[in-house]
């Protein structure tokens, strides 16, 4: 759809606005895959989200992927609105002819990654992804589901072709020379060496991606990046779950705790005034260190509150499934800092800094952080772990 067409949908399909109401469109998506349409009624400012997915990806033609993830995107929304509403938009129908649906309203948040490259601060964001992802890490898989209930889940969110472009993208082509990749040209002899050259690296990324492909483990977000997340304060809302399907459990906090790490990176590397640079950094690391330790702590205490299946119960089992969640953790982390810089998909965190031999350093910084995650992937189980790294190599 076009604007103009969106309105006419709105008004047919949709039943949400007056009969009377005076109808305008903007078309505001602005990610790798979809369209999304603004609709306001200027009466009254009654306002609705309209999100179509078309045959092939935004980023690129190359990626043909099927509309059905519009589909998944709507049914996870509701899943986590039932799990965590405080956390999750609205959503309001599904049209699997048009491949659309309809959600709430978030113009008065703002895409945290954007707020955090203005280097704003969000003391409570820890707090609330770590609900989100800890609700729906572990109350979605078999440690507590009924297990046919679990696999018609597993059935029903299969997603093969965005599935595909994490396979790629994440897992495969940032570790050899490929051809999609876009390196920025100062970085690519250090790119060459510690990566394309580095066997055992590709070794390590070849095993995670089998893990990645098949560990049906919990009914994770995707691409839970700063990107896929409306933020203001006080309020946090989890976005774009078109990536869903049932992967590996640390895959989403991975992703929360690598860009992080490129705020960091983007605060250290543009911010001039020391004692504003000193603040922003600090609070991107205490949050990294809450978003594990908080994690832990809630993820502890529902497992201690919820019922489970009697052989998750046996001395020794949380510590095995929690500590793998974190190996996963730190695995994806790396992979996700070393797809953003030498992969497709890039993030502005990194791509804003304009001076070359800053952008140079951040990004072999964000890379020496990425393989110490990826090979060392069993060392990281505290916040503190994760942020000693950080500082390390940023110092």
């Amino acid at each position: 759809m076009n604007e103009e067409q969106a309105i006419e949908y709105a008004k047919e399909k949709l039943n949400y606005f007056k009969e009377d109401a005076l109808l305008t469109c903007k078309e505001i998506g602005d990610g790798n895959l979809n369209y999304v349409f603004r609709i306001i009624d200027e009466k009254d400012g009654d306002s609705i989200i309209l999100k179509q997915a078309g045959p092939v990806a935004r980023i690129s033609d190359e990626f043909k992927v099927s509309p059905d993830r519009n589909r998944i995107e709507s049914d996870i929304l509701k899943i986590q609105y039932d799990f965590v509403p405080d956390y999750t938009p609205k959503t309001y129908q599904y049209d699997p002819v048009m491949n659309c649906f309809a959600m709430e309203d978030l113009s008065d948040y703002e895409i945290m990654r954007n707020a955090l490259i203005k280097h704003e601060i969000f003391p409570e964001f820890a707090d609330h992804i770590t609900t989100f992802m800890a609700k729906m890490i572990l109350l979605t898989s078999d440690v507590v589901m009924d297990h046919k209930e679990k696999k018609d889940l597993v059935k029903s969110f299969i997603n093969p072709e965005l599935c595909e472009i994490s396979e790629d993208l994440v897992y495969t082509e940032p570790f050899y020379n490929c051809d999609r990749n876009e390196v920025f040209p100062a970085t690519r002899p250090f790119i060459e060496k510690e990566f394309w050259a580095d066997k055992d690296l590709r070794l390590e990324t070849a095993k995670l991606k089998f893990e990645f492909m098949t560990n049906a483990q919990s009914l994770i977000h995707g691409d839970l990046h700063t990107g896929s997340v409306f933020i203001k304060q006080g309020a946090t809302k989890v976005i774009d779950p078109e990536f869903a399907f049932y992967g590996p459990a640390g895959y989403d906090v991975g992703n929360v705790v690598a860009n992080l790490i490129f705020a960091y990176a983007n605060g250290q590397a543009v911010i001039t005034d020391e004692a504003k640079r000193t603040e922003f950094t600090s609070y991107i690391l205490t949050t990294i260190k809450d978003v594990i330790d908080l994690f832990k702590q809630k993820f502890s205490q529902l497992w201690q509150d919820t019922d489970k299946d009697l052989v998750a119960t046996y001395d020794g089992f949380y510590d095995y499934y929690v500590n793998n969640i974190l190996k996963d953790t730190s695995a994806v982390a790396g992979l996700e800092l070393s797809r953003r810089i030498i992969g497709l998909a890039k993030v502005a965190d990194i791509t804003s800094i304009k001076e070359e031999k800053a952008r140079q350093k951040a990004e072999e910084n964000c890379l020496t952080i990425a393989k110490q995650f990826i090979l060392q992937r069993g060392q990281f189980l505290t916040g503190a772990d994760f942020v000693n790294v950080v500082k390390k190599v940023f110092q």
